[in-house]
């Protein structure tokens, strides 16, 4: 069992102590409260016992889209396998078989505090594959999964574009690729009917041949999981929106560059926002209307907002200084930090295991020396699902 005490834990659940403790067994959070009504001897209890004595205690950070062990660090082609870029419509691949689970990053990450990504494939294809939520501590990729799939990534505009003009093969235009999807989704569709047909009835009706592209889409057709739109250009966010209610299915906007422009369409549409990465240059068109200003502005418009760093866009362990950033430009600091906590974990489905620190949640509980979002601050310790995965050095701390 593992105690963390004294410390400031902001729960990111509606209630802050100033002086509180978190008791931990079996990778769970079993209680937390007010430190002061701990008994004297308490330590005499608990096999491990951090005083977080004048700290910040809180839950892991989490990255709500990046592309951390697909893209591998410093190696170039080798490690590059976020995108199947030899046909556009890829629904049946898979994150957790792209991705190398020792990649640094995954250090880096809970270096800082980074205790759960969203990660999974790039944005070359019309449908990229499955994205998937792991932890950023394991022996192999299966002890990381949190869960898998959580999306179904989808790209709009200029990326698709630029990639298969290259090949001189559809689609070279927005429309094609709108057209794509609608035709995949369309088949699944018809798909899922035939399958549900036979299974209602399997005397009277043959069962489909077998396609494992639509067996992912039928996920996203009943609302297993949702598609997860790169989508920087108002345009483009509109065509997401507009397919997504075509075929009734769940979709969140990702990177969301212009959102600030139609902030008042995603809040009627009831749209959460996953903003970024926005430490970055403007390398391309779509990104002319990049501000670090966006999230506050969506945040304060009423829409859910969540801040990413497109890793390795933006590298995975700035994910507090991408928050830090957007608070300099104008959000609330309360507000950016539940963009990498609590709104990052709801917005991805996520939040019963992670994302605030409750009772009957797992145990990812981070220890800074400072507030998280003062660029100064730096993790001291890092804890997920109650294991103690990282803890700076004694001469580093002070």
């Amino acid at each position: 069992m593992l105690l963390v005490k004294n410390g400031k834990i902001m729960t990111m659940a509606g209630t802050e102590y100033e002086n509180g403790y978190i008791v931990v067994e079996a990778g769970k959070i079993t209680d937390i409260g007010d430190a002061s009504k701990l008994p004297v001897d308490i330590d005499k209890k608990y096999d491990i016992v951090i005083d977080a004595t004048g700290r910040f205690v809180v839950p892991g950070l989490i990255d709500a889209h990046c592309h951390v062990g697909m893209c591998e660090d410093g190696v170039g082609f080798e490690g590059e396998d976020g995108n199947e870029m030899t046909d556009p419509i890829t629904p049946h691949l898979r994150a957790i078989d792209g991705i190398y689970h020792v990649d640094r990053a995954f250090t880096e990450a809970r270096e800082n505090g980074i205790t759960t990504v969203v990660t999974g494939p790039g944005s070359a294809n019309v449908i990229g594959g499955q994205f998937a939520a792991i932890k950023t501590f394991g022996r192999r990729i299966e002890e990381m999964i949190l869960k898998e799939p959580i999306a179904m990534k989808v790209a709009f505009g200029e990326n698709p574009k630029t990639v298969y003009n290259e090949k001189r093969q559809t689609p070279m235009t927005r429309m094609a690729t709108a057209a794509l999807l609608r035709e995949s989704l369309l088949k699944a569709k018809e798909y899922k009917e035939m399958l549900d047909e036979y299974n209602a009835d399997k005397e009277e009706n043959d069962k489909p041949e077998y396609d494992m592209k639509m067996e992912a889409l039928v996920k996203v057709l009943n609302k297993e999981i949702p598609l997860k739109a790169h989508a920087h250009r108002a345009d483009d966010i509109i065509t997401a929106l507009r397919i997504a209610k075509e075929f009734g299915v769940d979709v969140t906007i990702e990177h969301c560059t212009e959102g600030h422009l139609i902030k008042d369409i995603l809040l009627e549409e009831g749209i959460s926002a996953i903003v970024g990465p926005s430490l970055t240059d403007r390398s391309k068109v779509e990104l002319r209307n990049q501000s670090l200003k966006t999230p506050g502005i969506l945040a304060k418009a009423g829409i859910k907002v969540a801040i990413m760093t497109d890793h390795p866009c933006t590298p995975v362990q700035y994910l507090p200084l991408c928050a830090a950033m957007a608070v300099r430009e104008g959000m609330d600091a309360t507000e950016a930090f539940k963009a990498i906590t609590i709104n990052a974990a709801q917005i991805t489905g996520i939040s019963d295991r992670v994302g605030s620190l409750e009772v009957g949640k797992d145990a990812d509980i981070v220890v800074f020396d400072g507030y998280p979002l003062d660029i100064r601050a730096r993790a001291l310790t890092t804890i997920i699902n109650g294991k103690i995965v990282y803890e700076r050095n004694q001469d580093d701390r002070d």
